[in-house]
């Protein structure tokens, strides 16, 4: 999932999804998080908490969440949360 205002950035700035969701979030890199927030995302993947990546893409900065029951991934703008 990703929200209609990260679509359309994705969109004109011709951004693929697939870098940031399969490259980088389901490999177990969080971005741009601090430290004990990648601590807490690697618990998480062991614990089935929800996981929080941070990622900047075409100068805006962008967060992918996982749901703790893996139902959905969403990528949002932090002031969309």
């Amino acid at each position: 999932m990703a929200t209609p205002a990260v679509m359309t950035h994705f969109s004109e700035n011709k951004i693929e999804f697939e870098q940031y969701l399969i490259r980088r979030h389901l490999q177990s890199d969080w971005g741009d998080v601090p430290p004990g927030d990648a601590i807490a995302n690697d618990f998480a993947v062991e614990n089935g908490l929800r996981i929080l990546s941070a990622y900047v893409a075409a100068n805006r900065r962008f967060w992918v969440i996982t749901e703790a029951d893996r139902s959905v991934t969403t990528f949002l703008f932090p002031e969309e949360y």
